[in-house]
């Protein structure tokens, strides 16, 4: 069970998820503005914050760029209407961890709820992958918390989601992972263009492999996904 904090003034959105929210099992806590939930909001007592854009008193952007300043971590799920590239870029570039479009699926809601939760839930301890903030692999590296890496051309500046995706490709090495779970780890709906991902994955092989056209850390598996087939980690001292 985890404890979840909603800030959202639409009442039939917010009961909807609530109580689905709570048939899983989760405790829920309902803000109606912006500024009583950013007073609400507490990183010690909470597990999640899901965050409307287009709130009274206070917007949800200025909503999240407080918390950021208070947690740079804390697990953050923004919903909205506005369903524009622009709104969900900068909402990244403010820090939240997902972000999905009203009106929405709720089944991919809950599915992207219980993603962030266990993201959340990870022990960072010596032998946990939650504490590795660099990825040291043959002469390569990625920087997590500073988003950059080093390639076969030198040095890279990652954008947010390239990161949140080699994130999981490390946290989960040596196993295969569905084009729909990857989409989803990155904010987009999991029936999105299938070029969306294998872009992702283009750049990938351009920026580590030696030979691109025969990938031998990024490979495809047919009809499912993806598999990254490094197994070795180094963390950062």
């Amino acid at each position: 069970m985890a404890k979840i904090l909603i800030i959202e003034d639409e009442e039939h959105i917010a009961k909807g998820i609530m109580l689905n929210l709570e048939l899983k099992g989760h405790d829920v806590v309902l803000c109606v503005d912006g500024i009583q939930g950013l007073k609400r909001f507490d990183p010690q007592e909470f597990d999640l914050l899901i965050l409307d854009l287009m709130l009274p008193g206070m917007g949800g952007e200025k909503v999240l760029e407080n918390i950021r300043a208070k947690d740079e971590k804390f697990p953050v799920f923004v919903l909205s209407a506005k369903d524009e590239s622009a709104s969900k870029v900068h909402c990244f570039n403010l820090g939240t961890d997902d972000y999905l479009s009203k009106p929405f699926n709720l089944e991919e809601f809950l599915l992207r709820v219980e993603r962030l939760l266990k993201r959340s839930s990870w022990t960072p301890d010596a032998e946990s992958d939650a504490s590795i903030t660099r990825y040291e692999f043959d002469d390569f590296w990625i920087d997590f918390k500073n988003l950059k890496a080093f390639g076969v051309d030198g040095e890279i500046d990652l954008t947010e989601q390239e990161t949140r995706l080699l994130e999981l490709f490390v946290k989960y090495r040596g196993e295969v992972l569905k084009r729909s779970e990857m989409l989803l780890h990155i904010g987009y709906a999991e029936n999105s263009e299938t070029r969306t991902l294998d872009n992702y994955i283009v750049r990938f092989r351009k920026y580590f492999e030696d030979n691109p056209k025969t990938p031998k850390l990024f490979k495809s598996v047919r009809s499912v996904g993806y598999i990254f087939e490094n197994t070795h980690i180094k963390k950062d001292e």
